[in-house]
């Protein structure tokens, strides 16, 4: 992918790829925005290069030294041992009288043998000398564990500029894949570190729509239980916030948006009047709505018609929000007004 700048200044970074347009005259094949994916590199980087990461990473290396080493006596074994088989095939073959020229020529192919074995050898453990880690010195290693201490401050310090950065970073990292198209609501990422390690990692988009959105039926499922639970729309959104869900757009959950996706998935409210939930009336005289229904022989559909005309005033705590049965119980005070002439 390739960055460029959108908006109406030109100075919103987001990364295209492009290739489906320049090569078919179609449309981008994908656009990610790229501040959030920044975001996310910055932080696995500054995680990977925490001096206890390097700690532990320089204890698997030292393992891997020593894997290395004994692996690099077996192979000085072999390689002696295809040796010491050409040398003696050599000799043999020294040591044949010319007139016998049949034991020579059968001499001679097995020298040729051995040879080809030392080679082959020698060839093979070029090979795994080459996939096998470098050798980290004592200074290299105090070197690194500075790294790890000094990088956090480095990079925040507003001495160090966006051109300083993307050098630390390509220091570290060989190459970053995206794709926002294999996983629905997600932005899935892969990190080929220098080393030839890779990593896998992933963030969620900012999506538009919920049917865009990230793992939806388990938002559903949760929003659910909270609400089968007595939660309020804005308890709801707040425990939802706490666990970490992110709304469309990128935003925080708000009593607004459970309300939304309650209505949209068919989720009832939770009845803050019914039978049993609020007495009739409380000691301060303001009534529920059961209440008024009763005292005036009407019913609570008609207590709320009569609330909307305006011909009862009341006051509802916690408007328009279902209520928790181990909280306070929101309730409607009701005065009656003198009818309209």
């Amino acid at each position: 992918m390739s960055l460029r700048y959108t908006g109406p200044n030109g100075d919103y970074p987001v990364y295209c790829c492009m290739s489906d347009r320049d090569q078919q005259g179609s449309a981008l094949c994908q656009e990610v925005r790229a501040l959030p994916v920044d975001t996310l590199i910055e932080r696995v980087l500054l995680e990977a290069l925490a001096p206890d990461q390097i700690a532990i990473a320089l204890a698997a290396v030292g393992r891997l030294e020593e894997e290395s080493r004994q692996l690099e006596r077996q192979w000085t074994l072999r390689r002696e041992r295809a040796r010491y088989e050409a040398e003696r095939a050599r000799r043999q073959y020294d040591a044949v009288e010319p007139e016998n020229r049949l034991v020579a020529r059968s001499l001679e192919r097995a020298w040729e043998e051995k040879l080809r074995a030392v080679e082959a050898v020698e060839q093979e453990h070029a090979r795994w000398q080459s996939q096998e880690p470098l050798v980290i010195g004592v200074a290299e290693r105090a070197a690194l564990q500075r790294l790890g201490e000094n990088l956090p401050r480095i990079w925040q310090a507003p001495t160090t500029s966006a051109a300083d950065r993307k050098r630390i970073l390509r220091f570290v990292l060989r190459e970053v894949v995206l794709d926002q198209k294999r996983a629905q609501g997600q932005v899935w990422l892969k990190i080929i570190w220098q080393t030839g390690a890779a990593s896998e990692h992933s963030l969620q988009r900012r999506v538009h729509t919920y049917r865009d959105y990230i793992d939806v039926e388990r938002l559903r499922q949760r929003i659910t239980e909270l609400n089968g639970a007595g939660k309020m729309d804005k308890e709801i959104a707040a425990i939802l916030n706490r666990e970490g869900f992110v709304a469309a757009r990128g935003c925080a959950f708000k009593g607004e948006n459970v309300w939304l996706l309650r209505t949209r998935w068919g989720i009832p409210t939770v009845k803050i009047n019914g039978v049993g939930a609020n007495p009739m009336r409380w000691p301060d005289g303001s009534f529920s709505i059961q209440g008024v229904a009763e005292e005036l022989g009407i019913t609570p559909q008609t207590v709320f018609d009569y609330l909307a005309r305006g011909l009862l005033t009341g006051h509802q705590l916690t408007k328009g929000q279902p209520t928790s049965p181990h909280s306070a119980k929101p309730r409607l005070e009701v005065r009656i007004m003198a009818p309209r002439s």
